[in-house]
């Protein structure tokens, strides 16, 4: 048999995908010591030799990913034969080269230790680039969230649905929400100014007025991006404002300033819990570990 582990970090998402598949699942002990220092029990005596590990490093990321270390040496250390690690937002997955000599390539470090650690496989969702998969010496999987945000929509019977790319880095994602929803879909470019080196979005006149525009973008952090997009959109009197993504960050005050920018609704997937994760990627998560097992 298979056996759901689940970490501190991913627990509803955990126990949604346990019961997809209709297996056992079991939520490690956690707590912090007054030093800060992480403490992790599995606490079995006996654990199937497959398991599925659930964590995922969004901030704090470092507790997450020591947390992340702890249960997968622990579980080693149990007996367990093969581990899935299923890490749904990978944490530095933005420091995938060297931008100056003598940096860390982050999300490397990150790929050895999580190997190294006793995953035996590793399944993520929408990675920041397909190519960092590349630093793992180990069977990977990078998912996509999109359908599920499309899912999401269609069972909203929105009206006049319209979806946009903040930039054409997203387009892929958005393009899977817009052929669920059978609508338009396009993204907008940015332009870095050759002066200020400031990066802007530019212009773009769209076909949507009275209509609900779906912003789908695949990390929402500080919302700087879906901000500009979403004031270039009032000026063309569209009738709602949707902000989604697959990892709703949403560092510091960025709600509010999106919320101020007259985005009407902030969503994101359980990816990573907050109060806007109303969009679960459960059934995608548990379709795909079904192949695995």
């Amino acid at each position: 048999m298979v056996e759901v582990l689940i970490g501190p970090s991913s627990i509803e998402l955990g126990i949604k995908v346990a019961q997809e598949l209709n297996l056992k699942h079991t939520l490690v002990e956690s707590k912090i010591f007054p030093d800060g220092e992480s403490y992790i029990r599995i606490p079995e005596e006996k654990i199937d030799k497959e398991l599925i590990l659930i964590q995922s490093t969004h901030p704090p990321q470092n507790k997450h990913l020591i947390e992340l270390f702890l249960m997968l040496d622990a579980a080693k250390d149990l007996g367990v034969e093969k581990i899935i690690a299923v890490i749904p937002y990978l944490a530095y997955a933005r420091q995938d080269k060297r931008f100056r000599p003598g940096e860390a390539i982050s999300v490397k470090v990150l790929a050895k230790l999580i190997k190294e650690a006793g995953a035996d496989k590793f399944i993520t969702f929408n990675i920041h680039k397909e190519k960092i998969l590349d630093f793992f010496n180990i069977e990977s999987i990078n998912l996509s969230g999109g359908p599920a945000i499309g899912d999401y929509f269609l069972q909203k019977r929105v009206i006049n649905p319209y979806v946009v790319a903040p930039d054409e880095g997203a387009y892929y994602l958005a393009l899977e929400v817009s052929k669920i929803l059978n609508c338009e879909c396009t993204y907008f470019e940015k332009k870095r100014d050759k002066v200020t080196g400031v990066v802007k979005t530019e212009f773009k006149k769209l076909d949507v007025k009275n209509k609900t525009v779906i912003i789908v973008d695949d990390i929402i952090s500080t919302g700087s991006t879906i901000i500009n997009v979403a004031e270039i959109l009032k000026t063309q009197n569209v009738k709602k404002i949707y902000a989604t993504c697959i990892h709703p960050l949403l560092i510091g005050d960025a709600q509010n300033k999106m919320k101020t920018a007259g985005i009407d609704e902030i969503l994101g997937t359980d990816c990573i819990p907050s109060e806007v994760s109303k969009i679960s990627v459960s059934k995608i998560l548990a379709e795909a570990l079904k192949k695995e097992l």
